[in-house]
């Protein structure tokens, strides 16, 4: 008699994670003040809830509650999540939360390929369709000013998310369409969750912002 194998039982794909979810981590395991972006328009994924009919970036802006709103408590997030559980995750850049240096994806994809061969250590990166944002140690104004008035030139394809900006976190839905996911997950290091500082990282994203096609300059996310 042939022997019977058992089959594998399939597993289900687990479900996405939801804003809130999303929201509640960065907020309570990282220790990242969030608030939610304003969202789209009803059932319009082009128009952008805030009065400007020409908004440029869709659903993707602090609007109300403000940037300055941002928080890690965990019942102010639930509640506003609660309330619009549709809309998009946001990080108040700066201060003592994590900062950013954006740039067109595929000029990004290059830059970080440079920086594995170089070996250098990279902490989280947020992916949209059209940019990469590579998130850094807080840095002040001045320190970045330093290092950027080294540099012969920098493209405007190159973005700075500093003290009084903000950075669209996955699971959101980008404002040109898409969903914003993690290319590199945040990582814990022996002093917890591991920012490099932006100076390890800004002459490589420079570099490639300078390649980019057209100069990367249009404002998407």
């Amino acid at each position: 008699m042939s022997g019977v194998v058992p089959g594998r039982v399939p597993v289900a794909d687990a479900p996405p994670p939801s804003l809130l979810d999303g929201a509640l981590t960065c907020a309570t395991a990282w220790g990242w003040p969030v608030l939610p972006g304003v969202g789209r328009a009803g059932s319009d994924s082009t128009r952008c809830a805030c009065p400007d009919p020409d908004c440029v970036v869709p659903g993707a802006h602090p609007f109300d509650p403000g940037l300055l709103a941002a928080t890690t408590d965990a019942r102010m997030v639930s509640w506003w999540w609660a309330r619009r559980p549709s809309a998009p995750v946001l990080l108040a850049t700066g201060g003592a939360a994590p900062c950013a240096v954006s740039l067109p994806a595929g000029a990004a994809a290059r830059a970080v390929a440079r920086l594995d061969v170089q070996g250098a250590r990279l902490g989280p990166i947020v992916a949209t369709p059209t940019r990469w944002s590579l998130l850094v140690a807080p840095y002040s104004l001045e320190r970045l000013g330093e290092l950027l008035y080294a540099k012969d030139h920098v493209p405007s394809s190159v973005r700075f998310h500093g003290e009084g900006g903000y950075l669209l976190l996955p699971p959101s839905q980008a404002s040109g369409g898409g969903q914003v996911r993690w290319e590199r997950e945040p990582g814990t290091g022996p002093g917890g969750l591991w920012l490099p500082e932006v100076g390890s990282v800004v002459d490589a994203l420079v570099e490639a912002g300078s390649g980019a096609p057209g100069g990367g300059s249009r404002l998407a996310y």
